[in-house]
Order: structure tokens, then C-alpha cells, then sequence
């Protein structure tokens, strides 16, 4: 392949299939992509993840993904083995090959294949593995009619334990949360600090809207910092909303006008009721509306 880096060099072709998934340098077709069941990654969740997205070809703010995955890397010792400039062309071309237009891609490094034990020293080198493909979060319908949610009583992980700013591989917290969702009948869940208050949805940053003013969790306050949510706040700022970035209560939820999740899967969806509340008068509302147009637009032209 002319102009790959050497990282692509390898393909396994497996008789007429169209190859999909990129482990360690090689694509293989879906069925045949595995890893070793001694991997730490598998064993004890050790390592971590980005979930990107790709419009109309072109992998939205790339860049800003792979930093967050290497500071996610850094925070728990592991050593990434591909070069961030390279990373980004694996990328590309997972994109490229599967001959996709609008696609999710999950970019997963682990620590790679070791012993039974904890020890990470035993694992000489971290797997590296890029899949994309298509998602969609919630049905379509949602996205007209808005979030029914409840609060979690799993909360996120304490701030000084697993921070909430390492994308890492054990999503086990917000596993349950979304179990009690399920169990409740509800089609999202809140999560809170340790000390009660809001932090994050099961896989998406919170916002509330009260007349012009924008209101969602500090970086600081316990939650994973999304992507999304930074294109967001530079959205509503350029259409002159107030943004305020401050700890939230669920009081301050169910009183707001509105409220929505923002996340690289979900991109933007309004919530209309939780906890049994009615959010504002029961609909998405006008600003949850205007910002998703906004971000289709830029989401249209931006890498």
C-alpha cells in the first residue's frame, strides 16, 4: 500500500472478505479478529479506549481523541508502541478500508499479553487494536421525542481512585448504572460523585439550560472530559449563550428548561424527564434543538 506507514503494512486476507478490524499491524476480517486470552486487557480491564467519530469520510477532531487516549495512557504507566502521528493514519485507514462514510471508531490499547497475575511488567508489549464501524446509541425516535432517565445509586468512580479523566477499559460502574436504567424502565441513567453530586450519563457529559444560560459539570468534578462537550461549549459560546461550568445538583436538573447529553456516540440528545420529573414543558427543547443543528453543521466541514 503506497504512502502506509508501517504499521499497515500487513493484511490477512481470509478467502474473499473484505477485511475490517486492525489488530497489531494486521486487518482482519470480523470473525477471525482476536485476542489472546492472557491479555491484561481482557483479564483485568487494563487499559484504555477512544470512541471517534468519522463524517462524510473525514474522522472528526482526530487530534484532540489521540491526545486524551496517550494522557489516558500516561496516567496508568503504559506505553503506547505506535507514535501518535502514526496512530492517526491507522485511523484513517481502518475508516478507508471498511469503505465507510459515517462511522464509529473504537481505538482500544491494552496492556497486552501477560501472566495471570497483576504484575504489568510481565506484559512486554500493549496490544493496540482499531475497529470501525456503524452505531447508532439510541433508536432515531429518541432523538425527536428525548431521554427518559433516572439516577443511578452506582456512582462514578472516587476522583483520587480510577479518575474519571483516564477513558479506561473498566466500565463496569456505569455497566450497572445502565442495569438499573434497564430495570427501571428508564432509556438512560444519571451517575453521581461519591459526595451526590451530578457527574455523567452512563457514556455522555450532562448540560442543563436554564433561559440563555448553559450549565454542565466542571472538568474537575468527576467526570470524563468528552469531546463533544468541549465542541459544545465552543458552539454555544460562538452563539453568544451564556456558559457557566459549575457543580450541578439533581435540583438544579429537575428545575432547569431543559436538559441534555452530549457524547461522541450520542452527539447531542435532550432529556425530558427524570426521576419522574417533567424537564421544562416535557419536549426537547428550543436550545438542545439549536445547538444539534449547530454541531451537524460543524461536524459537516470540521475534521
Amino acid at each position: 500500500m503506497a504512502g502506509s506507514p508501517r504499521y499497515l503494512l500487513r493484511t490477512l486476507f481470509l478467502g474473499t472478505a473484505v477485511p475490517k478490524i486492525w489488530i497489531d499491524g494486521t486487518f482482519y476480517e470480523k470473525a477471525e479478529a482476536k485476542v489472546s486470552v492472557f491479555d491484561h486487557g481482557l483479564l483485568y480491564g487494563d487499559g484504555v479506549f477512544e470512541g471517534i467519530r468519522a463524517y462524510n469520510g473525514r474522522i472528526f477532531r482526530l487530534a484532540q481523541h489521540l491526545d486524551r487516549l496517550y494522557a489516558s495512557a500516561k496516567a496508568i504507566w503504559l506505553q503506547v508502541p505506535i507514535p501518535l502521528a502514526e496512530m492517526a493514519k491507522v485511523c484513517e485507514e481502518t475508516v478507508r478500508i471498511n469503505e465507510l462514510k459515517d462511522a464509529y471508531v473504537r481505538l482500544i490499547v491494552t496492556r497486552g499479553v501477560g501472566d495471570l497475575g497483576l504484575d504489568p511488567r510481565k506484559c512486554a508489549k500493549a496490544t493496540v487494536i482499531c475497529i470501525a464501524d456503524r452505531i447508532a446509541l439510541f433508536p432515531a425516535e429518541v432523538y425527536g421525542r428525548g431521554l427518559t432517565m433516572m439516577t443511578a445509586a452506582t456512582p462514578v468512580h472516587h476522583r483520587e481512585g480510577v479518575s474519571p479523566r483516564i477513558k479506561s477499559l473498566n466500565y463496569l460502574a456505569h455497566i450497572l448504572a445502565k442495569v438499573e436504567a434497564i430495570a427501571a424502565g428508564a432509556d438512560e441513567a444519571l451517575m453521581l460523585e461519591a459526595g451526590s453530586g451530578v457527574s455523567e450519563g452512563v457514556g455522555e457529559n450532562v448540560f442543563c439550560v436554564r433561559g440563555r444560560t448553559i450549565v454542565t459539570p466542571p472538568a474537575y468534578a468527576g467526570i470524563l472530559r468528552g469531546i463533544t462537550r468541549d465542541a459544545v461549549l465552543e458552539i454555544a459560546a460562538a452563539a453568544t449563550y451564556e456558559i457557566r461550568e459549575s457543580n450541578l445538583t439533581r435540583y438544579e436538573l429537575f428545575t432547569s428548561d431543559e436538559m441534555f447529553l452530549t457524547g461522541t456516540a450520542a452527539e447531542i440528545v435532550g432529556v425530558v424527564k427524570l426521576d419522574g420529573r417533567v424537564i421544562g414543558d416535557g419536549t426537547v427543547g428550543p436550545v438542545t434543538k439549536d445547538l444539534a443543528a449547530r454541531f451537524k453543521e460543524l461536524v459537516a466541514k470540521e475534521r
